[in-house]
């Protein structure tokens, strides 16, 4: 029992409850993954199991792909659909060349504050942890790397986007920063990342189809 699973993880799911339910199947120890979706996410998580586990590290460095929702007029307190829902006033109506003009301004390298509600430590503290007990959250900003960043579709509020990033990079801080910039406030509606260095989500199977009899190793 050891490899590679790619796993096409549903929504509603942490990252850890995949890990725990393949962990309970295979009758293994040794399962771990290669970079956490946040529940409301879906898409390619990578898990390492057995001896495969000596490359999480390695993993945790390449780059991803994802397809983001992000929705204008309205901020949330964790930069996701998640959070508490408050709507913004807004003077003008956002264009196609108003999302043009500002998508350029990210991509290549930025700096990027993380979300409050993150797994950053402050002070030995979670980030995540403070902010829900109402406490002041100031994190640094972090460089990282938009590679590729394509507009898909846009139909007011709704705006998809096409993200290859650096390791580090939260899409929920992208969506909050892009509705920053556009003036009107947005927030990350739903997320499915595709591809995860060389591994694409089209490689990926259902944990229900998971078995110890045929786990489909890469």
């Amino acid at each position: 029992m050891d490899g590679l699973l790619l796993i096409d993880k549903p929504s509603g799911w942490t990252s850890f409850d995949v890990v725990a339910k393949i962990r309970n199947k295979l009758g293994v120890k040794k399962v771990g993954h290669s970079g956490t979706l946040d529940p409301m996410a879906t898409g390619l998580l990578i898990l390492c199991v057995g001896k495969a586990t000596k490359q999480i590290q390695e993993m945790i460095g390449f780059d991803k792909e994802y397809i983001a929702e992000i929705t204008l007029g309205a901020t949330t307190n964790t930069d996701d659909a998640e959070g508490e829902i408050k709507k913004s006033d807004i003077s003008k109506l956002i264009n196609l060349d108003d999302i043009e003009t500002v998508l350029e301004k990210f991509r290549g390298e930025i700096e990027q504050v993380p979300p409050q509600f993150s797994a950053k430590k402050i002070k030995g503290q979670r980030a995540y942890a403070m902010a829900r007990k109402g406490q002041e959250v100031k994190l640094e900003p972090v460089k990282i790397t938009i590679h590729e960043l394509e507009l898909l579709n846009y139909q007011w509020p709704v705006l998809s986007i096409r993200v290859l990033s650096s390791k580090g990079t939260y899409i929920r801080a992208l969506a909050r920063d892009i509705g920053r910039e556009l003036g009107c406030g947005a927030y990350l509606s739903a997320l499915e990342r595709t591809k995860i260095g060389p591994y694409n989500l089209s490689q990926a199977q259902q944990i229900a189809d998971v078995t110890p009899e045929a786990p489909r190793f890469l």
